[in-house]
């Protein structure tokens, strides 16, 4: 048996850069964080040839190409896995939440299965596989971000350039910029799921006449890791924040909604500096970059709210358990 732990992930600005239709005209950038949130992917050799696969339903088929969770079957598809497997996910944030769920659970099963099959394989591989059956095998409209940060983990600035290339790279910033930005990062759920796929499809048919507009989102990445890498005053990210929130309501109308904009207007009326709806848009998680002495009013403003405590992680997709019959 062999158990893999996937972190989720926070996008700060530059999301829709990563979009195929973008970067394949001019470079796009991304800063991003994986957090302390995961997805837990668990393989286990089973006895016979069939396939059972539990996630929010469970299937038992005779071969991969009988699986219906399309994650699952290309995946093995891909690895050319024949031999019976029980694949069992389990996660601590809700899928379709804007939290990168989906590319989590892809690199989370990869890996996993590159265990299995007894190889050592590398984030940046982890990833590009991700990417490949994500993107070009299963045709989601959705960008590469989420796949290399749940492979590399840490707070991330990650360019995407017309050749396919993927340059990912530490955001270096002092301990204390670290902690600091921690304490200041609150996330709240909204209660609503959605699937991305519907608005990034709208962003996407969008992406020519919005290019201004993700061109300014991938400059308020390059300022944010600045930001940090300069130990500047951390206000001035918040700052940020609120500005990359705004201009990324303006690729598409579905992105937001009144409501979420009540909850957002909410938080900034209570002393948060700035935050954003996390992923695609139109539900899931909010983040709100706040100052300690403000955040109990912010609490309270959003009361009827979840709060979900998290902290910055430093490690991507990461095996931990085989069992002994393996080694």
């Amino acid at each position: 048996m062999i158990i893999t732990r996937t972190p989720f992930r926070i996008s700060f600005a530059g999301g829709g850069s990563d979009l195929e239709v973008f970067h394949s005209q001019e470079p796009g950038a991304v800063i991003s964080t994986a957090i302390d949130k995961y997805m837990y992917l668990t393989v286990k050799e089973r006895f016979g040839d069939s396939f059972r696969v539990s996630y929010s339903q469970t299937e038992l088929v005779d071969t991969p190409d009988e699986i219906q969770h399309p994650i699952v079957r290309e995946c093995l598809k891909s690895l050319d896995i024949k031999k019976g497997l029980e694949i069992v996910s389990v996660a601590d944030l809700p899928g379709q939440s804007g939290m990168g769920s989906s590319s989590s659970f892809t690199v989370g099963l990869l890996h996993a299965l590159h265990v299995l099959n007894g190889h050592v394989v590398t984030s940046k591989r982890l990833a590009e596989q991700a990417c490949n059956i994500e993107i070009n095998i299963l045709k989601e409209p959705i960008g590469k971000q989420d796949q290399y940060i749940a492979g590399f983990g840490g707070l991330k600035f990650i360019q995407f350039h017309p050749d396919g290339t993927v340059f990912v790279d530490p955001v270096v910033c002092r301990r204390g910029t670290w902690e600091e930005l921690n304490r200041r990062l609150l996330l709240f759920f909204t209660g609503k799921t959605r699937r991305a796929s519907s608005v990034l499809k709208k962003q996407k048919s969008n992406c020519d006449s919005r290019r201004p507009a993700l061109r300014q989102l991938c400059g308020i990445a390059h300022q944010m890791r600045n930001i940090l890498s300069e130990g500047r005053d951390l206000n001035a990210f918040g700052r940020l924040l609120h500005e990359a929130w705004e201009t990324k309501k303006t690729l598409e109308s579905s992105i937001s909604n009144g409501a979420i904009d009540e909850v957002y207007n909410r938080g900034i009326d209570a002393g948060a500096l700035g935050g954003k709806l996390l992923g695609a848009g139109d539900g899931g998680f909010v983040l709100f970059f706040c100052e300690p002495h403000l955040q109990s009013q912010l609490r309270e403003a959003l009361f009827d709210l979840i709060e979900v405590p998290f902290r910055m992680e430093p490690e991507g997709s990461k095996v931990i358990f085989v069992d002994g019959d393996r080694w």
